[in-house]
Parts: C-alpha cells; structure tokens; sequence
C-alpha cells in the first residue's frame, strides 16, 4: 500500500509521515533523497538524523540522490526474505519527491536530454512505487501554488514536479495534503465524476 503525502515548505508533512509510519510497523527504512549542498543543508539532515532517531522508532536511514527506484527493488528484494523468515516488514519513507526531481534536473544539463532521461527514471520509479508490496509513504512538495518563476529551469521544476505528483498521487490507495500541520485526505473528498 502506497500513500502520497504532500504540502507546502514547512508545513508538517515529514511529521505527519514520520507518525504514519509509526502507526503502521514497528520499524521503518527512511530513503532521504537530499544532497547537503551547503553547511545549512548539512545542519537540517543532521537535525532530521536526530530527531528520528530520538523518536523512539527503529529507522534505517538510507541516503539515495538519485537511484530510488533500483534501491526500492533492492530494500523489497531483501525484506522478502525477512518476510520468508516470518520477521517484521518495515514501512518504507521515501522524503522527498521534489528532491530527488531536483538532483536529476541539475545532473541534467542539455534540456533534450533532461526530458527524455528525466522521463526513463520517472517511468522507471513509478513502476517501482507500484509493485511494492510493502508498506510504501512517499514525500513531496505541492509547488504550483505560488508564483511562476522567472527562469527556464525554475519553471521546468515547477511543471515536472506537478506532473510528477499527479502521477505518483492517482497510483497511491491514499493521499493526504499537510497545510499547517493539519493533514487532509484528498482521496476521501474527492469529486468524482460519477457525483454529476
């Protein structure tokens, strides 16, 4: 089960999918896709290190940039023998989506290249993010909400990020929006078109 959780910066999303977590195993593998780029980064990844780890809850922080689809398969290859084993499955904590697209964007240079590589790796992570069979919450930001930038790169982050969300979002059974700290979830007061 795969449950997408997205909001604005600072808006309590990565809590309220900490807690989640919590409340679905006993243990958890936290795949953080940020690059400490600069010492204030490097202060905030050491401060999310922390509070997870004095949270009580059992997590395995694995740091993956750029390669989360291999690594899902990989985690889900090797939990399946602790499932064979009868050992408790962890929850997997993919944070965040809009990173992760960020370290591919500016891998990328040539921007032929970046649509056509860019899509591999999403295709590539969506089918991933499907054929988990285990428990799945990933991350991501909702960045379409505020004013279109005034740069090329700026706007191509903008609209694969929204596109992205959507794509991640419809292949989640749930999906909740963090505003305030207040979660909703979107898919319980969805309009559908049966409801015309």
């Amino acid at each position: 089960m795969a449950v997408f959780i997205t909001g604005g910066a600072r808006s309590g999303k990565s809590s309220f999918a900490e807690q989640y977590a919590m409340k679905v195993a006993t243990k958890g593998i936290y795949i953080a896709t940020c690059q400490p780029f600069d010492e204030e980064l490097e202060q905030r990844i050491s401060k999310h290190k922390l509070n997870r780890r004095d949270s009580g809850f059992q997590w395995t922080t694995i740091e993956e940039p750029y390669d989360v689809a291999e690594r899902l398969e990989q985690i889900v290859g090797e939990q399946s023998a602790s499932e064979a084993q009868g050992m408790d499955l962890p929850v997997i904590l993919l944070d965040c989506l809009t990173l992760w697209l960020t370290n591919w964007l500016i891998r990328l240079d040539d921007n032929e290249t970046k649509q056509s590589s860019l899509g591999i790796e999403i295709a590539k992570l969506l089918k991933s993010i499907q054929s988990c069979p285990f428990p799945l919450i990933i991350v991501s930001n909702e960045v379409g909400d505020g004013i279109v930038p005034a740069y090329p790169l700026g706007r191509i982050f903008r609209d694969e990020a929204g596109r992205l969300n959507q794509q991640v979002a419809a292949i989640c059974e749930r999906a909740f929006l963090v505003t305030a700290g207040i979660p909703i979830e979107l898919k319980a007061i969805a309009f559908s078109w049966e409801q015309l």
